[in-house]
């Protein structure tokens, strides 16, 4: 038998065909998106196991070996200069070949530094070992990682560094086997376990992480018509920030403009606070103001969870607000926790302290790269961010050293927590002078 012709002919067919191709396209999942839950995962893992634990280690070490506070301090000050050295070679190297290569070998790195650390029986070890892991932990962390997905996302960055930055919050929720772990099967096995659990989880996480959208026929937030937005402005409301897309900046035209200088300062004065808090304040509530230990925990607890809300937060309103407005806000909420934590008289200031500074912290971090890539482009964010960071950890470094050196002359922390708070309010004048910058033939 003979099938009669269809009467509504071939471009009925086409049209049909079309339809169900768009259909799949619509309910496929961007891939940039599964960049994001990688770069969550990741994050749990440094998070959990390096940085949450790593105040676990030193008490046992100092236990076992007796190994003074000043040479165990020597492990996180390790890491701070080695991200201050590599910060702009990494940003280099990233725009270059693109993070997926760096964060694989990072995570090798970072495995490989925790079962040398699982051996280790001298100081001079300990050092070396950490230093693998700093690498490790640097090569294949945020720095990476918040590269990485801005050049996939504009209009919802904000969006998709805050659910990355969940996992370094979500992290802590390790932390508590890490130690139980100890007490069951001691530190060594413990590094050991560590270090293959990062190899054998990390390694596929880190291969879904991709240069940029064109390389796998993706575009920008997954928009197929996001090159016609982007050479308007990000937004129309009033109230966004993002300027209009234009000519990326090279690393050496945006050290040239103003916004660089002022987001790197107020970012900087921002970290003073939060570094001393991180550092300092359990011994200020504890020996300053006569709280017990649980009680003391109980305000960085909060505090955590005030974190863990701004960030969510971050995720809501960052991309449609102005950014400079909400990080300026940000900033001034530092400086208000920083004063209620400096003179509290009762729970109730401390509950309000670790309230704003909780909220200010998680709210303001997806913010800073989001507001580089935004007036800088995407071309060499890499290598513009990792210039910008050796300004910022100059604050991330000096705000506990400050803190310390004013309460061993006074006694107390008042007058260094009171200077740290009054540096963050003049990062709040910074970010309020950001304007967008003007790219010079």
């Amino acid at each position: 038998m003979v099938l009669a012709p269809d009467p509504r002919g071939k471009d009925h067919a086409r049209r049909q065909g079309g339809a169900a191709m768009s259909e799949t396209k619509k309910h496929r999942i961007f891939y940039g998106w599964k960049m994001v839950w990688a770069s969550f995962g990741l994050q749990v893992i440094q998070s959990g196991l390096l940085q949450q634990s790593l105040g676990a280690y030193v008490a046992v070490l100092r236990e076992e070996f007796g190994w003074g506070k000043a040479a165990l301090a020597g492990a996180a000050v390790i890491q701070q200069v080695e991200n201050a050295l590599l910060g702009p070679i990494q940003g280099w190297l990233i725009d270059r070949f693109g993070s997926r290569v760096m964060v694989r070998s990072g995570i090798i790195m970072l495995g490989m530094g925790f079962m040398l650390f699982s051996q280790v029986e001298s100081l001079t070890g300990f050092y070396a070992a950490f230093l693998v892991i700093a690498l490790g932990s640097g090569f294949s962390g945020f720095f990476p990682l918040t590269v990485a997905l801005m050049h996939w996302f504009e209009k919802k960055r904000a969006r998709a560094l805050s659910s990355m930055q969940l996992g370094g919050a979500c992290g802590g929720m390790l932390a508590p086997l890490v130690a139980m772990s100890m007490l069951s099967f001691g530190w060594r096995t413990t590094a050991l376990a560590a270090g293959v659990f990062i190899i054998l989880v990390g390694f596929p996480l880190a291969s879904v992480i991709r240069r940029r959208p064109a390389d796998i026929g993706e575009v920008v937030d997954g928009l197929r018509n996001s090159r016609t937005e982007e050479a308007a402005p990000a937004a129309t409301s009033p109230t966004s920030a993002a300027p209009a897309a234009g000519p990326d900046f090279t690393a050496s035209q945006a050290v040239r403009t103003g916004a660089f200088w002022f987001i790197s300062l107020g970012h900087g004065l921002s970290l003073l606070v939060v570094s001393a808090v991180n550092v300092h304040a359990i011994t200020h509530l504890k020996e300053g103001l006569g709280y017990a230990l649980d009680a003391a925990a109980m305000v960085m607890g909060l505090m955590t969870a005030g974190q863990f809300l701004g960030i969510l937060l971050a995720g809501a309103i960052g991309d449609r607000y102005d950014k400079r407005l909400l990080s300026a806000g940000c900033t001034f909420f530092h400086m208000t926790g920083m004063l209620l934590l400096t003179y509290a008289t009762s729970y109730f200031m401390l509950v309000g302290f670790a309230a704003l500074h909780g909220v200010a912290w998680g709210l303001r971090g997806p913010l800073m790269q989001a507001m580089r890539a935004d007036y800088f482009g995407r071309t060499s964010i890499g290598l513009i961010a990792g210039l910008s960071f050796m300004i910022v950890l100059i604050g991330q470094v000096v705000g506990p050293v400050v803190a310390g050196a004013l309460a061993d002359a006074t006694g107390n922390y008042r007058s260094g927590f009171t200077t740290l708070a009054m540096l963050a309010g003049l990062g709040s004048v910074f970010f309020l002078l950001v304007k967008a910058p003007v790219r010079k033939s």
